[in-house]
C-alpha cells in the first residue's frame, strides 16, 4: 500500500475554530515553521502506510485527529496535477453543457413571432419575454446551484440541473398556451443556468492562475457563441418547419451532451475529492479504539471549518453569493458593469430580427445569418484574448518578482472595451440611415469583440480573486448580469420607437465610453487597494520564478 501523509492532532475535536477560506485545490496556508523543525507533543506528522486493519492503525493514547490531505504537491489525484488532455476533456465537456443552455436562450429569437401567433401572444413585451424569461432564470439558478456545487461537488449538481433543463425544454415544444410556455421556459432556464456558475469553479479547480486564462477564454466562448449560433439555426428551422422543432432539436442535442457528460465529466472540487478519500480511509480502519480512544478522520477543509453543524454550514454556503455581493466591492462594481454589457448584448440579439425584417425586409432564414457577424467578433476576440491574457499575466508576474495579481488579467482587455461603443454607433446609425446591410453587420462584429473582451477578462479576475468560492462569486456577478439580460430587451422596443436606432444606440455607447472603459482602467490602477478592503479576496498569487507554474500561499482571513 502506498504511503499516506497522516497528521495526528491531539485535541478536543469540539473546540475547532473557523479559519480563512482556502483555495480549493491547494494545501491550507501555514504560519508554522517547517514541520521538521517544529515537532511538538500536540501535533506530529507520520509518513506511514495506509492501514488496512485496526492493528495497522497509528497508535495513539488519547483522542486524536487524522487529517486527510493530498499525497504531496505532485499527487496525481489532485485535479491541478491531472494530464492536460484529461483537464481539457473535462473543460470542453463542461463547455458543451454551457453551449446547449446558451443555444436555447436565443435559438427561439427568429421564431418569436410564430410563437406569438400560435399561442395568442399580442403584447410586444410578452413577445420579448418568450426569449428573455429564460435569461431571468439565469439570475436565480446560480444563487443556489453555485453554492450547492461547493457542498456536493460539481458533477452531481451539473448533471441533475441539466436533466431538469432537458425535461422542461422538451416541454416547451409541447406547450399549448402562453402560460405553459412561459413556465416551462423559466424552469428550463433554471436547469440551464448551472454551467454558467459551476463552469468557472471547474476551471479554478483544474488550472493554476498563470495557465487559467486560455481555459477561461475557451470556456467563455460557449455562452457567447451560443446566442449567435442559435438564431442562425433557429431561423431556418422556423422558416421550413415549426417553432416547436426549435426546442425538440435542442433537446435531442442536449441528450447527446448529457450522455457524454456521464462518461467524460470527472469531479474536480478538492473538498469533495478529499471527503471521498477520507471515506475510503474510514472503511479500511477502525476509528473506534478498544481502549475507548477515538481517531477522528477529517479532511483539511472539514478541520478548518471547526465545530459547525451541517445545518449551519448549508445555510452559510447558500447565502454566500448574497454575502459576497453585499460585502465585496469587486463583485458589486463588476456585477453592475457586466450587467450593462450583457443587457446591451441581449438588446442586439432581440432587435436584430426587427432591423432586418422591418428595414431590410428579409425572411427568417436569411436574417438569422446576420448573427454570424456577431459570432465572428466574439470568436476573434476570444481567440486573441485566450493567448494574450495568459501571456501578459506571466510577463507581468515575472517582472513583479514572481508575484501575480488579478489586475494583470485586465490590461489585455482594456483596448477591446472601446470596441463596444464603436460597434453600437456603427450598427445604430447604419440601420437608421438604411445603408447596405453590411453596415449593421460591421457594427455587430465590433460589438462582439467588445463583449467577449469584457466577459473573459472580468471572469478571469473574479476567479483569481476568489479561488475557492469561484462558483459563488460568479453566481453573485451573474445575478445582476442576467437580470439585465432579461430587462433590457423589454424596454428596447420603446426606446427605439421613440428615438430611432441611431440615437438609442448613441445613448448606450456614451455609457460604455464614459463608465465602462474608465472603470477597468481604474481597477487596473487601484484594484489591489480595493481587494485590500475585502474579507475574502486573495491579495496576491505567489508564483515560483522563473516559469511561474507552481502557486502557493492562500487568501486573506475571512
Amino acid at each position: 500500500m502506498s504511503s499516506l501523509p497522516i497528521t495526528i492532532d491531539r485535541r478536543d475535536t469540539n473546540q475547532g475554530q473557523l479559519t480563512p477560506e482556502l483555495d480549493a485545490n491547494s494545501r491550507p496556508p501555514s504560519t508554522e515553521p517547517p514541520l521538521a523543525d517544529n515537532f511538538s507533543e500536540s501535533k506530529r506528522v507520520v509518513d506511514a502506510p495506509m492501514p488496512s486493519s485496526a492493528s495497522q492503525a497509528p497508535t495513539v493514547t488519547d483522542e486524536a485527529l487524522l487529517l486527510v490531505d493530498w499525497d504531496g504537491p505532485d499527487d496525481p489525484k489532485n485535479p491541478k496535477n491531472w494530464r492536460e488532455a484529461k483537464k481539457w476533456t473535462v473543460a470542453m465537456t463542461m463547455s458543451l453543457f454551457t453551449l446547449m443552455s446558451a443555444l436555447s436562450s436565443s435559438m427561439v429569437a427568429p421564431a418569436a413571432f410564430q410563437i406569438a401567433a400560435d399561442l395568442n401572444i399580442t403584447q410586444s413585451v410578452e413577445v420579448s419575454m418568450t426569449i428573455s424569461i429564460f435569461v431571468l432564470a439565469y439570475a436565480v439558478g446560480p444563487l443556489f446551484l453555485g453554492p450547492l456545487s461547493e457542498i456536493y461537488g460539481r458533477v452531481i449538481v451539473l448533471q441533475l440541473a441539466n436533466a431538469t433543463f432537458l425535461a422542461f425544454n422538451l416541454g416547451c415544444g409541447f406547450a399549448q398556451n402562453k402560460s405553459q410556455f412561459m413556465a416551462f421556459r423559466f424552469m428550463a432556464g433554471l436547469g440551464g443556468s448551472a454551467p454558467l456558475s459551476v463552469g468557472g469553479g471547474v476551471l479554478s479547480d483544474l488550472w493554476n492562475a498563470d495557465k487559467r486564462g486560455k481555459a477561461v477564454g475557451v470556456y467563455s466562448l460557449a455562452p457567447l457563441l451560443g446566442p449567435v449560433i442559435g438564431p442562425v439555426a433557429g431561423g431556418f428551422v422556423a422558416q421550413y418547419s415549426t417553432w416547436r422543432w426549435v426546442f425538440w432539436a435542442i433537446t435531442i442535442a442536449d441528450s447527446v451532451v448529457q450522455g457524454a457528460g456521464l462518461l467524460l465529466l470527472k469531479e474536480t472540487y478538492a473538498p469533495t475529492l478529499l471527503k471521498r478519500k477520507a471515506k475510503r480511509i474510514r472503511a479500511q480502519m477502525n476509528t473506534e479504539k478498544g481502549d475507548g480512544n477515538t481517531l477522528v478522520v477529517q479532511t483539511i477543509y472539514e478541520q478548518r471549518q471547526g465545530d459547525v453543524t451541517w445545518r449551519e454550514w448549508l445555510i452559510r454556503s447558500l447565502i454566500r453569493p448574497f454575502s459576497l455581493f453585499v460585502q465585496e466591492p469587486i463583485i458589486q462594481l463588476f456585477g453592475v458593469y457586466l450587467a450593462f454589457v450583457y443587457g446591451v448584448l441581449y438588446i442586439s440579439l432581440t432587435t436584430l430580427p426587427r432591423i432586418f425584417t422591418e428595414v431590410y425586409h428579409q425572411k427568417p432564414g436569411i436574417l438569422g445569418l446576420h448573427y454570424i457577424a456577431l459570432g465572428l467578433g466574439l470568436t476573434t476576440a476570444a481567440q486573441i484574448n485566450s493567448i494574450t491574457i495568459d501571456h501578459v499575466y506571466r510577463i507581468l508576474t515575472n517582472k513583479n518578482g514572481g508575484i501575480g495579481k488579478p489586475e494583470y488579467r485586465l490590461l489585455p482587455i482594456i483596448p477591446g472595451t472601446f470596441c463596444l461603443p464603436i460597434g453600437l454607433l456603427i450598427a445604430g446609425w447604419t440601420a437608421q440611415e438604411h445603408t447596405h446591410w453590411i453596415g449593421p453587420d460591421i457594427g455587430f462584429f465590433f460589438l462582439g469583440v467588445g463583449s467577449a473582451s469584457v466577459f473573459q477578462g472580468l471572469q478571469a479576475y473574479v476567479i483569481d480573486s476568489f479561488p475557492q468560492y469561484a462558483a459563488s462569486a460568479l453566481a453573485a456577478v451573474s445575478c445582476f448580469r442576467s437580470l439585465a439580460g432579461f430587462g433590457f430587451p423589454l424596454f428596447a422596443p420603446y426606446m427605439y420607437d421613440a428615438l430611432g436606432y441611431g440615437k438609442g444606440d448613441t445613448i448606450l455607447a456614451a455609457f460604455c465610453l464614459g463608465v465602462g472603459s474608465p472603470a477597468l482602467i481604474l481597477f487596473w490602477l487601484y484594484g489591489e487597494k480595493i481587494r485590500g478592503m475585502s474579507r475574502r479576496a486573495r491579495s496576491t498569487v505567489h508564483v515560483t520564478p522563473p516559469d511561474a507554474e507552481k502557486l502557493t500561499g492562500g487568501p486573506n482571513a475571512a
